[in-house]
């Protein structure tokens, strides 16, 4: 797997050697403006306001030699559609998109394989476990010179002020539940602290409650470092961190004391890292274009101890019972009878503005 080609407001780089500490020697594809691309994922984030119109978000047109465009426009009453046309082909998709009556951030995936007629189109919200994919009905090649149009703003070209980010990928990227510590995270175990990216199947670690569990499946992937995927530094002493560690924002903190008893009348809860940003505790990490994630799955979901604080291990809850979610995911490839039933998470999971409201009396 190998991302091409990253792009945002302040930058655009496309690279058929890959990007970042993924580049390798030889170039992997021929570098020819018909060189088709038959398989592999757009992935992009844009911010959906609750007052939202039609418009284009991300796209490009070309008339010459023959009409071709890709086009992801936000649609009606909340969603986007795709719409890719070569000569007088046409795919297209449509997913929906119910709002919740404020601005949010959401990640499209479009993933096609030519050689087996598949595409897929994928959305995902900025905190929510729910997956929502429509099939791409004969999707079409992608060719380099589209790329190159698309990614690098070439001719008419569009790239809304709502987007994020939009990252090229070689492979079929993967939907659903992401790892959220950087490979050199400090796990405790009881040989002492381990990085985590050095921790497999059969190790064992510690729990916040001191119990000593195995771990089940180690699982990382390499994304763009930009949009919910960019670095966050939780900085020591705060939240009972003896050393600094690097987490994505989507990572649960579990936060206890006072404070928590007294606003939520219990006496845990977990908390996303974004909402813990304040410049001091926790502020964003400067990185490169791209940032490989580790992280383990426990018997239990267990919270594990990282660097000295409390943190949420990987929550799968039952998808080894869904066999397409699971091919679909971050653990393809892993067999289903290697994996545990996750239940609920035992905390409470905060909304965002409770987030941010403990957050501002933790600070004060």
């Amino acid at each position: 797997m190998t991302w091409l080609a990253l792009t945002d407001h302040s930058e655009r780089r496309l690279s058929l050697r890959g990007l970042g500490h993924e580049k390798r020697n030889e170039p992997i594809l021929i570098d020819h403006p018909e060189t088709e691309i038959t398989r592999g994922s757009i992935v992009f984030e844009t911010q959906v306001a609750e007052d939202s119109k039609p418009q284009v978000l991300f796209g490009f047109t070309t008339p010459h030699p023959s009409h071709r465009s890709l086009v992801f426009q936000a649609i009606p009453g909340g969603g986007v559609a795709m719409v890719h046309v070569q000569g007088d082909k046409i795919a297209h998709a449509a997913i929906a998109h119910r709002n919740s009556g404020r601005a949010e951030v959401l990640r499209l995936t479009y993933a096609w394989d030519t050689k087996y007629n598949w595409g897929r189109l994928t959305l995902e919200q900025e905190g929510e476990r729910t997956v929502t994919s429509v099939a791409v009905e004969n999707p079409l090649p992608f060719t380099l010179d589209d790329a190159r149009d698309l990614m690098l703003g070439r001719g008419s070209h569009t790239y809304a002020p709502d987007m994020v980010f939009a990252a090229l990928s070689d492979q079929i990227e993967a939907i659903g539940v992401n790892p959220t510590l950087s490979t050199n995270t400090p796990v405790a175990t009881p040989w002492g602290y381990r990085d985590i990216g050095t921790l497999k199947r059969g190790d064992t670690v510690y729990t916040t409650d001191g119990s000593v569990v195995p771990v089940l499946q180690t699982v990382s992937r390499t994304v763009p470092a930009r949009g919910s995927f960019a670095p966050i530094r939780m900085r020591a002493p705060y939240y009972g961190l003896q050393d600094d560690i690097v987490v994505a924002p989507e990572q649960h903190v579990v936060i206890d004391g006072p404070e928590v008893e007294y606003l939520f009348s219990c006496e845990k809860v977990l908390t996303p890292a974004r909402h813990l940003v304040n410049g001091f505790a926790a502020r964003t990490e400067p990185s490169g274009q791209l940032i490989t994630y580790t992280q383990l799955i426990l018997p239990q979901h267990e919270a594990l101890i990282a660097g000295g604080a409390p943190l949420e291990s990987m929550y799968i809850g039952r998808i080894r019972r869904d066999t397409h979610q699971l091919a679909s995911s971050v653990m393809f490839g892993v067999d289903r009878n290697d994996l545990p039933e996750h239940r609920t998470p035992s905390h409470k999971v905060l909304k965002w503005y409770e987030a941010i409201h403990l957050a501002k009396r933790r600070a004060a």
